[in-house]
């Protein structure tokens, strides 16, 4: 006796979409044309399938006159939305090349049909990937696809090497410096002016955060206006287009461009690049001035001298009294103070003074003796104005900046006393207002 079927079993609906596609337009007008045609075979076939749970979606999904070699066609952009949309289960064709002729792009709707899971069946090439037999021949499709792809891409990085052992330029983003003619690279004039003093610039302070913030004052940008930083400037300085080369995978070759660069300033700026970061950094700061240089003093009315000692790679600075340099240890109760601590005491103490109103009001009678036209706005303004932009200064611009404004400091066992040019304050208050700080920030 055999046994009824399970009438219990819930089976799940599979909504199905058919695509069809005709390569030329010929035939399309007629009444019943190969796109019925093929229309009606998957309908039929699943039809067929109605015991499966398989039913016709309403949309239909054609391409008249449109090849099989591109995936830019209407209808089946339609048909991925809707896939995208999670509003199809199974994508039923004609036949495979119905949906593309090349494996590369069947391998890409492949990939967006697994990603919504979504099955794919030939109802003439019983090709159905709802079966285990039908993802092993899809499986064997995409290992040709893939070989496909990869054989291309070898040619394609064959072409691009034996290129640029030729010095040819294979595309991407011209250096600074160079516009692309013909495939092909050519000095631009005011660019290549900045990549030379760049390089002269280096050379002279060999610092790339310092010749950042110098870049920055000139207005030096990228060719999309970016700004500049230092990291943007050592790729510039490691780029060996620059002297005419054209590099690929680390190996360089004569390019077919001319050089903005020559080889012994090349060569300079890399033996300045070759050190350690800490080792050019310790330099620069040794090479900076002291912010307090013959305007220190200390209880005994003597001046306090920069100095600085060296640990390893690490720099220490300090003012030494010259009571101390003269008469040993012990001869002064302050021999001997760290260099930053103090700069920053007094530094503190100059930009409270921009803030305060009775010192503002002081610099606009100081600046008016000079400038009528300076009124005490103007004055406070110009002096707020410096608060935040300090920290972008130069140092060298930072120690006139002291300089400028203070006449004298005095330091005791009691703590800092700080004594201010009044004239110094209009002077600056007058810079401000006229943009010459801003230049030099």
């Amino acid at each position: 006796m055999t046994k009824p079927p399970d009438k219990s079993k819930v089976v799940r609906k599979l909504r199905c979409a058919v695509y069809t596609r005709k390569s030329s337009e010929e035939g399309l007008e007629q009444e019943f044309n190969s796109l019925h045609a093929q229309r009606e075979a998957c309908e039929a076939y699943i039809a067929s399938q109605r015991s499966e749970g398989w039913a016709l979606v309403r949309d239909q999904y054609d391409d008249g006159g449109i090849s099989g070699g591109t995936l830019e066609r209407p209808g089946l952009k339609r048909l991925l939305e809707d896939i995208e949309d999670g509003l199809v289960d199974v994508v039923v064709v004609y036949k495979i090349d119905r949906l593309s002729r090349s494996l590369a792009d069947f391998a890409k709707l492949v990939e967006v049909f697994d990603r919504n899971g979504v099955t794919f069946v030939s109802v003439t090439q019983s090709f159905n990937t709802t079966t285990s037999m039908g993802r092993l021949t899809l499986n064997i499709l995409l290992s040709f696809a893939q070989f496909e792809r990869e054989v291309t891409a070898e040619r394609i990085r064959d072409k691009v090497a034996a290129s640029r052992r030729k010095g040819m330029w294979m595309g991407g983003v011209p250096p600074y410096g160079y516009r692309v003619e013909n495939r092909k690279l050519v000095v631009e004039d005011d660019q290549s002016a900045h990549v030379r003093w760049i390089f002269g610039r280096f050379l002279e302070i060999g610092s790339c955060t310092e010749l950042a913030r110098e870049v920055g004052v000139r207005g030096i940008r990228t060719p999309r206006g970016n700004r500049i930083d230092k990291k943007y400037i050592y790729r510039m300085l490691s780029n060996r287009a620059y002297i005419g080369e054209a590099v690929h995978k680390g190996d360089s070759y004569p390019g077919e461009h001319d050089a903005i660069i020559d080889r012994e300033t090349w060569d300079r700026v890399h033996a300045i690049l070759q050190e350690s970061p800490r080792k050019r950094a310790a330099r620069t700061r040794a090479e900076t001035p002291a912010l307090l240089k013959g305007l220190l003093f200390g209880p005994d009315g003597a001046a306090f001298s920069p100095t600085h000692t060296r640990k390893g790679d690490r720099l220490y600075r300090y003012y030494v009294s010259q009571t101390v340099l003269k008469h040993g240890a012990g001869s002064c109760p302050i021999g001997r103070v760290p260099a930053g601590e103090i700069e920053a005491a007094v530094i503190d103490q100059l930009r409270a003074v921009f803030r305060q109103p009775e010192i503002v009001a002081g610099t606009w009678k100081a600046a008016r003796a000079h400038a009528d036209d300076i009124s005490e706005a103007d004055a406070r303004t110009a002096l707020q104005q410096l608060d935040p932009l300090w920290g972008e200064l130069f140092p060298a611009e930072q120690a006139r900046i002291v300089e400028l404004l203070v006449e004298r400091v005095e330091i005791g066992t009691d703590g800092l006393n700080v004594r201010l040019r009044v004239d110094g304050l209009g002077g600056l208050a007058r810079e401000m207002l006229a943009g010459d700080m801003g230049a030099a920030a």
